[in-house]
């Protein structure tokens, strides 16, 4: 089957030497398959070669497919730019947790072997769409892969605001703030803030209060074709701020409307052929998993596979060698 991705754009995480090396060998890979590459300007900086560079919010434009070298913020940082092409994307984790940028870089040759002959598994991400409007004027618009975030810029302060929902008034918060986030951003800050866990194919939108005054304000699921409106008090006495996806941060003013909707455009989302959601969720969340059962012996199979083919030893053994007996027990 031919690879019908030809032509690459590529974004790393620039302020991270250490993606350096990952990144000159997905250079090498490349160009051995004769692959045209184009890589966002600031990450070009991580290179001693010169490549064709643009700027991030033109990298979506004429490539067939982004490769994101980094964590999960990189990915989120790119899927904002790209989004609007319709590209889809795929992530290279040097991260810590790998939500979304799931291909070990140890194995990365391998799972693009499989990308490029068809074997993946792609899904479309819902993204929020904000905007703020002050004085009947809309003077910011923003997106986010994970979340729009209201919080208070002064510590242990409670900003005040109103909520509404299709136009209809919802509630009246003192709180810390509030997270709208998708089912992609369910695993990410409001999960900390005591979110659901919300699958990514659901087409929902998800507001939970950060720290409320109250013992009955609760997260809230509302369909993902709905208009939220978060308007800050006139009497709002703190410098409340909007973020989006954490790397976007904007001061907010008493009267100021924030307006999130859906994204007029869905992320496409690449993964391995054998990803799996709940898997992912059992490795970073650290679900249990029974002791000595096959499931924990084929993961740390796949482990050292891994491990052993980033050093370079050519070890060969099966999921028998490693007795599930003796796997996550102690000596």
């Amino acid at each position: 089957m031919d690879n019908k991705f030809q032509k690459i754009g590529i974004f790393a995480k620039s302020n991270d030497n250490s993606v350096a090396p990952t990144l000159g060998k997905l250079i090498s890979y490349l160009k051995n398959k004769n692959i045209a590459i184009t890589i966002e300007t600031a990450s070009a900086r991580l290179l001693t070669e010169k490549l064709p560079t643009v700027a991030k919010d033109k990298l979506g434009q004429n490539q067939d497919l982004i490769i994101v070298v980094g964590g999960d913020g990189s990915l989120l940082n790119a899927a904002r730019s790209v989004v609007n092409y319709a590209v889809p994307i795929v992530g290279i984790n040097r991260g810590r947790l790998g939500f979304l940028a799931d291909i070990p870089p140890a194995d990365f040759a391998n799972q693009l072997d499989k990308i490029f002959i068809g074997e993946y598994i792609q899904e479309a991400r819902l993204l929020l769409n904000a905007q703020i409007t002050r004085n009947n004027k809309i003077i910011h618009t923003g997106s986010a892969l994970n979340d729009v975030v209201l919080y208070t810029g002064e510590l242990a302060r409670m900003i005040e605001f109103e909520v509404y929902l299709d136009k209809k008034f919802v509630l009246d918060q003192r709180a810390d703030g509030l997270i709208t986030a998708t089912p992609t951003g369910s695993t990410a800050y409001a999960l900390s803030a005591g979110g659901p866990i919300i699958d990514p194919t659901l087409p929902a939108i998800a507001l939970i209060p950060m720290f409320p005054h109250t013992l009955t304000s609760r997260p809230i699921v509302v369909g993902d074709t709905s208009t939220i409106e978060l308007v800050i008090s006139k009497e709002n006495d703190n410098n409340a701020k909007l973020s989006f996806d954490g790397q976007e941060h904007l001061d907010l003013a008493p009267g100021d409307t924030v307006t999130i909707t859906k994204h007029a455009h869905l992320l496409q989302l690449l993964h391995p052929s054998d990803h799996s959601y709940f898997a992912v969720l059992r490795s970073k969340l650290g679900w249990s998993v029974k002791v000595g059962s096959e499931r924990v012996a084929s993961n740390v199979h796949k482990v050292l596979k891994n491990i052993f083919k980033y050093l370079g030893v050519n070890q060969d053994f099966t999921c028998n060698d490693v007795d599930p007996q003796n796997v996550g027990r102690s000596k």
